[in-house]
């Protein structure tokens, strides 16, 4: 199985476009050791060719563009992407579906609650039926049902579980408030042939032993790397919102709410990687003593064009 990191960065990427802050300011002057980051989606292939894409990032057509693996090969109009599977509805991990309505039909796996959004508060793909249009593979994911064992077609190497986890809904979904069975997931991606398991979960807000149970399972973690500290937005001057307000662990805590660095030190996988770091993220400067931390406990910082093969 390939693993192919197209964005690694959270909303807005990094750095972000309206953002003066240490760090964007720094990456754009050249003076911090950072490099820039799309917006959080990653590809996965069972043989290089035929590509899943997990999430649609707003900047997909940069993303297509700087990746050779998918560019088209055969005939004047082409793509190797063959489906898209979406972790959640907030606008970083779906907008990018406009940006594929120049191709064919998208086989668009999501649950129930994912539809919901995209269909009446954000009604993306009302939009695109003026265009390629969908064909919506529903991922059973809803109110007890909090696991589903899914496979997508053309691909029937891999093999996809797609697991409830506890976010929120985004900003604009009439359930932002109270959180709902669907609203997010995190996949684990079984290839068949030889045994290897990728664990993925841009987006998760704590985790318990069901969600450690999932990680136990995985060879190559790849996980919300959003923040650092729980008042990190506060501390840098950006916002007032904790971590926990916008559904993410952050890599450091205590007590009952440890962070993700220990969660990822209680699990046995041969890579432990983060991604979908945000902008206020000391973790992005290479230099950083919080970087250095990272790589001492083995654990990598995700950057746009990383490959992985399990």
């Amino acid at each position: 199985m390939k693993v192919l990191v197209l964005g690694s960065g959270a909303g807005g990427g990094f750095p972000q476009w309206n953002c003066n802050c240490r760090l964007c300011a720094g990456q754009r002057q050249g003076v911090l050791d950072a490099c820039a980051r799309t917006q959080s989606s990653v590809a996965v292939s069972a043989d290089g060719e035929s590509w899943v894409l997990l999430n649609a990032s707003p900047d997909i057509g940069q993303q297509i563009r700087s990746h050779p693996q998918l560019h088209p090969r055969h005939g004047l109009r082409d793509t190797p992407i063959k489906a898209v599977v979406l972790m959640d509805a907030q606008i970083d991990h779906v907008a990018g579906l406009l940006g594929l309505r120049e191709g064919p039909r998208i086989d668009l796996y999501a649950t129930p609650c994912v539809f919901e959004d995209l269909t009446t508060s954000f009604p993306v793909l009302g939009v695109l039926e003026h265009y390629c249009g969908t064909r919506w593979h529903m991922l059973a994911v809803a109110g007890t049902q909090t696991r589903i064992d899914f496979g997508v077609a053309g691909f029937p190497s891999l093999r996809f579980t797609a697991v409830a986890i506890p976010g929120k809904a985004p900003p604009y979904s009439p359930h932002r408030r109270e959180q709902t069975v669907g609203d997010n997931i995190a996949l684990l991606i079984e290839d068949l042939q030889g045994g290897q398991r990728l664990f993925y979960a841009p987006g998760l807000a704590e985790v318990g032993p069901e969600e450690l149970r999932w990680m136990h399972d995985a060879d190559c973690l790849l996980l919300d790397g959003t923040f650092w500290t729980e008042d990190e937005m506060r501390h840098a001057g950006l916002g007032t919102r904790s971590a926990s307000d916008m559904g993410h662990l952050p890599q450091t805590g205590s007590g009952p709410r440890a962070g993700m660095v220990d969660a990822l030190l209680a699990t046995p996988a041969r890579r432990k990687v983060l991604t979908h770091i945000n902008n206020s993220n000391p973790i992005l400067d290479a230099a950083s003593a919080q970087r250095q931390l990272l790589e001492g406990h083995g654990i990598e910082v995700a950057y746009d064009g990383m490959e992985i093969t399990l």
